[in-house]
């Protein structure tokens, strides 16, 4: 159960309930739903996020991805690719599925092999800053948030190494399995360390401001919850510039069909499949699943490839749902309007791009209410993107009827419940809040819960401290 704080205020309410208290393991508390502020915590954290791009792209031919159309139509095909690559994709996935099927586990690659694959992904970061670079300009404000990032990195960087090794070297993670036939079109498995029945799945949209997220960036959080008998799977997609936001979109609701089919064949319950995103992957996967609805509502049933019945409940990690209220607030964080314009494809895109406002058409009534519950964490002490973001959209959508509430850290900021706080070792609320509501109806789950070990610290107190001082996000 999840221990109010007397000091600091409750929010309030949307309806006239009395209600002071929420217990995490209920699953969610429909009309009644109210938001939650913890306090008294540890110094918060923050986040690094890295991505990559192809080694095609030319900054002065950016493609532009058709706008959505008036049915908000995200997760349309993409057109075929040539039936080599799809062969070649088809038995990577296959032989993934084979080694799952036959209960073989992975033997890890070679120490060899994995400096050579950590080599491959440090050269492809480091290209990746230099092209960044070159695209936003060299504005003094880039250029401390760089140097800024760097330091950050830095004060981190016993934990980055840690998480690191498992990442490259763990035998429960496979790394890379196909999903799609577009670039970036893959996803990694956290596999928990025992198989003694079906695992609850967590299908993971990592952030990145949509130019820098990869999936390795929920490595820490895969590692975690699956050391808590929850399997995750961490969606990678197309950032900008390779594709604008329908084509993020797109990437994720393939990622997501991946994970609701094929998941039973690698240990998972296709009965307790949860969605999340963190950032702009909260953004991003809730647009997803809102077209998702529409298009089911909608008749088109029957051309979808997953089914909003199939995510039991999605939560949103520190992210904005409403872009026609953020976008001056990220042009005065750096991420500058006409870049931000660009990723959306255009202002006349950012209302088809934020749930909050599509969720209120009238026209898309039906589709709202086959709505999954929702939860949404966000910090209070978040600049990247204010808390109100979330509690606005909790509102909203318990307005509606849809069973949602929004559960506030005190002093968070945007990195410190994905980051530094998992590093720290210890309590983590955020972490609790999220497997108690995972494990809710798992009795057993929730007895190991209450036995678990502390997860270790990685990285020293003070160093944490530094990071956050210095931490650009």
């Amino acid at each position: 159960m999840i221990m109010m704080k007397s000091k600091p205020p409750i929010l309030p309410i949307t309806n006239n309930n009395n209600n002071n208290h929420i217990h995490p393991s209920s699953s969610f508390l429909g009309s009644s739903t109210m938001f939650v502020q913890r306090s008294n915590y540890e110094l918060p954290t923050s986040h690094l996020l890295i991505s990559q791009i192809d080694d095609d792209f030319n900054s002065n031919s950016i493609e532009k991805k058709p706008l959505l159309s008036k049915a908000f139509s995200f997760a349309g095909g993409s057109p075929p690719s040539t039936t080599q690559q799809q062969r070649r994709r088809r038995s990577a996935s296959d032989d993934n599925l084979h080694l799952i099927s036959n209960g073989e586990e992975n033997e890890g690659e070679s120490v060899a092999t994995s400096v050579e694959h950590a080599a491959a992904e440090t050269f492809l970061i480091t290209r990746l800053s230099f092209k960044l670079l070159g695209y936003l300009g060299v504005g003094y404000r880039w250029i401390i948030r760089f140097f800024a990032l760097g330091c950050y990195a830095i004060f981190l960087m016993p934990g980055f190494i840690q998480v690191g090794y498992k990442y490259f070297c763990s035998s429960r993670i496979r790394r890379g399995i196909v999903y799609g036939d577009q670039p970036r079109n893959s996803l990694d498995l956290y596999l928990p360390k025992n198989n003694n029945g079906p695992k609850p799945v967590v299908a993971f949209v990592t952030g990145g401001a949509w130019i820098i997220g990869y999936k390795a960036w929920g490595s820490l959080l895969g590692q975690q919850l699956s050391d808590r008998d929850i399997i995750v799977a961490c969606i990678d997609y197309r950032n900008f510039p390779q594709g604008t936001m329908s084509a993020m979109i797109e990437d994720a609701s393939r990622g997501i069909s991946f994970v609701c089919n094929n998941i039973e064949e690698y240990g998972g319950d296709p009965n307790r499949i949860y969605l999340m995103g963190q950032s702009a992957g909260a953004h991003i996967s809730a647009c997803t699943l809102v077209e998702q609805a529409i298009k089911e509502a909608g008749g088109e049933g029957e051309s979808v490839s997953w089914s909003v019945s199939q995510i039991r409940a999605y939560f949103g990690l520190s992210g904005g749902y409403n872009l026609l209220n953020l976008v001056d607030h990220f042009h005065s964080r750096g991420l500058y309007r006409s870049i931000f314009l660009s990723i959306m494809g255009g202002e006349h895109s950012l209302r088809h791009y934020s749930p909050e406002v599509v969720v209120q058409d009238p026209n898309v009534r039906s589709a709202v209410s086959i709505l999954p519950p929702m939860t949404l964490f966000h910090g209070t002490g978040d600049y990247s993107i204010p808390s109100d973001a979330s509690v606005k959209f909790a509102e909203t959508l318990q307005g509606l009827g849809v069973e949602a509430q929004a559960i506030l850290y005190e002093g968070k900021t945007h990195t410190d419940v994905f980051l530094q706080d998992p590093m720290r070792g210890g309590d983590d609320p955020m972490f609790e809040d999220l497997v108690a509501i995972i494990h809710a109806e798992d009795e057993e789950a929730l007895a190991n819960d209450a036995v678990a070990p502390q997860r270790k610290r990685l990285v020293p107190e003070f160093m944490l401290k530094l990071a956050r001082a210095v931490s650009p996000f």
